[in-house]
């Protein structure tokens, strides 16, 4: 009698358990599949690295070609401006292609859309700071207030990732803390703007990407 109540409970207690991991991997597919809704997990670290390493390239070509010494150029303020504005699109236009290339493998590998209602949603938050800080920019640019243009694009670069932070992985949050930090320390030291702009866009976003790739990207 008393073999077959043991037996008894252990196979009850042997389908509790088997039920229960049952329920885990449930909640657990559950879980992944909200997640997969709700957060853009398609961003690959290769992004941030290699936007990172164009935004150093192109803060040394314009330091070295024309802030280290302006006087020594051939050129007037105007042209200057014109070449350092040139120089920031392209390093945004190369660092956007790069990070719509390695997403898109990235979506690809994991089986998912890169664009979908999800990625609309963050272009949408994501362009409102950053075209209204652009906007800012050119502002001071016509005013001829070259000084703050870093800080400038640092803090409203930052607020733009703040402001999609909670569509992404939590990382991006302390990015955009990051950049703002960086872009008041900019102010605080004003003739210092391009080495906190390259600390900010450069190296951060290599630090940022490598954390990314190591923690998220080598597990797809």
């Amino acid at each position: 009698m008393c073999v077959i109540i043991i037996f008894n409970f252990a196979v009850q207690s042997t389908l509790y358990i088997t039920n229960m991991n049952t329920q885990l991997e449930d909640l657990k597919t559950i879980r992944d599949l909200m997640e997969k809704s709700t957060k853009f997990l398609s961003l690959s670290g290769l992004s941030g690295i290699s936007a990172g390493i164009v935004a150093t390239i192109g803060a040394a070509i314009a330091y070295f070609y024309i802030l280290k010494n302006p006087s020594a150029t051939d050129y007037n303020l105007s042209q200057e401006i014109i070449i350092l504005v040139s120089i920031a699109m392209l390093v945004l236009i190369f660092a956007m292609a790069s990070g719509v290339y390695f997403s898109w493998k990235k979506a690809k590998k994991s089986n998912q859309k890169l664009f979908n209602k999800l990625t609309y949603k963050i272009l949408y938050h994501f362009s409102i700071p950053l075209v209204t800080g652009g906007i800012f920019s050119l502002i001071l640019l016509y005013h001829g207030e070259i000084y703050y243009i870093a800080s400038t694009t640092l803090i409203f670069y930052g607020l733009a990732l703040v402001n999609t932070s909670k569509f992404m992985f939590n990382e991006i949050q302390y990015l955009g803390i990051t950049e703002i930090i960086l872009g008041i320390l900019a102010v605080l030291f004003l003739h210092q703007g391009i080495l906190f702009w390259t600390l900010g866009f450069g190296v951060c976003h290599i630090l940022y990407g490598s954390i990314m790739y190591f923690k998220y990207d080598r597990k797809v």
